[in-house]
């Protein structure tokens, strides 16, 4: 009996200490800064790991009055780049906790 209060205590602590590893973890993440990209760098966005954009550059080149379609397509490119990039690493970082988590 005693042994398996030892055990769930020595459990706990790991938890706890899991717990605090993710945690920081997640905060590096959220504080990494991704870039996305769209065709000839024409648009370059910033994002946050928490998928906050920080910055967006747009060449000259890219802003046509004639062709506002083609601007617009280009943000998307290049947001869905940096998402896609956020969700990757997102998943790496975060991934081996679910992983090696009962239950999850």
């Amino acid at each position: 009996m005693m042994m398996r209060g030892m055990n769930m205590q020595g459990m706990m602590k790991q938890m706890q200490k899991l717990q605090k590893q993710m945690q920081k973890d997640q905060e590096e993440l959220h504080a990494t800064i991704f870039e996305g990209h769209a065709s000839d760098d024409a648009v370059v966005v910033k994002f946050t790991g928490d998928h906050k954009m920080t910055d967006i550059v747009i060449k000259e080149e890219a802003v046509d009055p004639d062709d506002v379609d083609m601007l617009q397509d280009l943000v998307i490119m290049a947001v869905n780049d940096a998402m896609a990039k956020i969700d990757d690493q997102t998943q790496k970082t975060m991934g081996k906790y679910s992983r090696n988590m009962p239950g999850f």
